[in-house]
């Protein structure tokens, strides 16, 4: 279709259809009768050639074109927005705006007390709320709700923005007078008795089951590459609990090496380099296409990512 013949204010029904994958609810969203927008929903499959939202026993869902359109469509309106909206002017020293963040427990633990601090000095009347993992879901990110996630992904929708903040490797904490820690070779590990830490990505997670070890993260997956396994007897989700624990005596945390190190200190633990290859990981911001031109939004990220250099720069 030659665009010069196309309704492109359809574009904008597509986006919220896309997103809410129900004709009544995204009729609601944009202030027009359902029948309205049944008659949209069929312009806009005559433009595409395609159905586009298919019904199925679990609701209205997107078919492949669809799902290839909606990154595209998202910020196609996103750039609209920004085009005809003035530009903001924001003062950090006199804003009380509430920035939401997801953040993991790895990242609250190592990227935002910089943050914290920095906020204090620059922006002081500024509220942040940090939101765990499993209170946030992709459609709070993509319509706003939430302003960004600080976390490791495995996965994230194609219309997100997103950059590295850093790279991180692995590291084993143990107390010193663990049995294995004067001879810690690979043997040593495998017989010791493991304590599992994770939390990534958005949603609810569920129970783990220590008879399938399949996709518990990147140390299992190493080992099991290797045709090993190791032998997990505590399951947790918070960084801050395996230095608690490795204080037993039989017990091995492997963590995050930025977490491992805070432990530096302490004189009952010791921190060894793992006895095989663990792939490193990378911190990553992502945020929804609606704030990118955001101005507070853009000051917030740059002052994070100013934060994670400077943590970078003064690593041992």
């Amino acid at each position: 279709m030659n665009v010069a013949g196309a309704d492109l204010n359809l574009l904008k029904y597509l986006d919220v259809l896309l997103r809410e994958k129900n004709v009544t609810r995204a009729a609601e969203q944009l202030g027009i009768t359902q029948p309205a927008m049944s008659n949209s929903l069929k312009r806009l499959r005559q433009m595409f050639n395609d159905p586009l939202l298919i019904r199925t026993s679990e609701g209205m869902t997107a078919t492949d074109r669809a799902l290839e359109l909606q990154p595209l469509v998202r910020q196609l309106m996103a750039q609209a927005e920004s085009l005809f909206n003035p530009e903001e002017v924001f003062r950090p020293e006199e804003s009380r705006r509430v920035f939401r963040i997801m953040t993991s427990d790895y990242a609250e633990g190592t990227l935002v007390p910089h943050i914290v601090r920095r906020l204090r000095e620059e922006a002081p009347h500024v509220v942040l709320d940090f939101l765990t993992p499993s209170d946030v879901s992709y459609p709070d990110m993509e319509q706003g709700r939430v302003d960004m996630a600080v976390n490791r992904f495995n996965e994230i929708p194609g219309s997100f923005y997103q950059v590295t903040l850093w790279k991180d490797a692995f590291s084993c904490l143990l107390n010193r007078d663990n049995p294995i820690a004067r001879h810690f070779d690979l043997d040593s590990y495998l017989s010791a008795q493991h304590i599992w830490v994770s939390k990534t990505g958005f949603g609810v997670g569920f129970g783990m089951n220590p008879e399938k070890l399949g996709g518990l993260g990147w140390i299992d997956h190493a080992l099991q590459q290797m045709g090993r396994t190791r032998k997990i007897s505590i399951f947790t989700r918070h960084y801050q609990m395996p230095a608690l624990l490795a204080m037993n005596n039989d017990l091995v945390a492997t963590l995050p090496s930025r977490v491992a190190r805070m432990q530096a200190q302490n004189p009952r633990l010791v921190i060894k380099s793992p006895p095989f290859d663990i792939p490193e990981f990378e911190l990553k911001m992502a945020w929804s296409p609606l704030l990118h031109h955001n101005a507070a939004h853009r000051w917030l990220r740059k002052l994070i990512q100013e934060e994670a250099e400077r943590i970078l720069a003064e690593d041992p």
